[in-house]
């Protein structure tokens, strides 16, 4: 996807949390994030939006150590805590419409570049707790198109699984290959004792051939099961399904 892209999704997905926040009572629980409430995670979501921005728009070069508390300030009131989102959202996506192609600024996944980067992450970071919200107040979620989820799921499987492959490990050797039904997206996860590495391709045969498990579906189904906002009853499973469970068990995105 272009970075214009990713922003008019920031633009988009933050409405759409407000929305659903907006209609919330703050103290409901949010089932797919446990322990919280509407209300943290409408905080959550605007103290990240803010400290983004602060990469962004302040272009801070090395990691911004503080806690969210020390980036917002004061907290908003229940009753202004839908409008708060969507001004820290709007500030956050106009900055990135305003940065330079060769923005210099700290980043933590690969990207072609940092602007690229922060729009990429804080497009998906607003859809997927925009689903938690929507969750939180019984609504049926908005349904994502399958390129902006199957850049999720790339962004997850090629970007912050082998980060954080210490927990997702095996001592026997085991692929786990994913492919969408709709759009020409696959990924091979190489599971080992040393890590995880994910290799990507277009066509789900180079992938699935020989995999130990094997997972399909649509891209939007796919990001919300492996992104753990859905079960997998609408996605297909084949082969050994201990490495699917593998996977679950150490990919907890909450």
């Amino acid at each position: 996807m272009e970075i214009t892209s990713h922003i008019d999704a920031l633009r988009r997905q933050g409405e759409l949390l407000a929305a659903a926040t907006g209609t919330a009572d703050p103290g409901a629980a949010v089932p797919t994030c446990p322990d919280w409430t509407v209300r943290d995670l409408g905080r959550h979501m605007g103290g990240i939006h803010r400290w983004a921005t602060g990469f962004v728009a302040d272009r801070r070069t090395e990691p911004w150590r503080v806690g969210l508390d020390e980036v917002v300030g004061t907290w908003p009131d229940d009753p202004d805590l839908a409008d708060w989102l969507r001004t820290g959202c709007t500030v956050l996506a106009d900055a990135l419409a305003a940065a330079p192609d060769d923005l210099e600024c700290w980043t933590f996944l690969p990207a072609p570049s940092a602007r690229a980067m922060w729009a990429r992450r804080q497009a998906h970071e607003t859809a997927i707790h925009r689903i938690d919200a929507e969750l939180a107040v019984g609504a049926t979620p908005a349904p994502f198109g399958p390129a902006f989820a199957a850049d999720g799921v790339d962004e997850l499987l090629a970007g912050f699984v082998p980060r954080r492959s210490k927990s997702l490990r095996a001592e026997r050797p085991v692929s786990l290959s994913v492919h969408c039904t709709d759009v020409r997206a696959a990924w091979l996860l190489a599971i080992g004792p040393d890590g995880v590495t994910t290799a990507a391709a277009s066509e789900p045969a180079e992938n699935a051939a020989g995999a130990d498990c094997s997972v399909a579906g649509e891209a939007a189904d796919l990001y919300l099961a492996l992104w753990n906002r859905a079960g997998t009853e609408h996605v297909a499973v084949d082969g050994d399904e201990a490495v699917l469970n593998l996977f679950f068990d150490a990919v907890h995105v909450r």
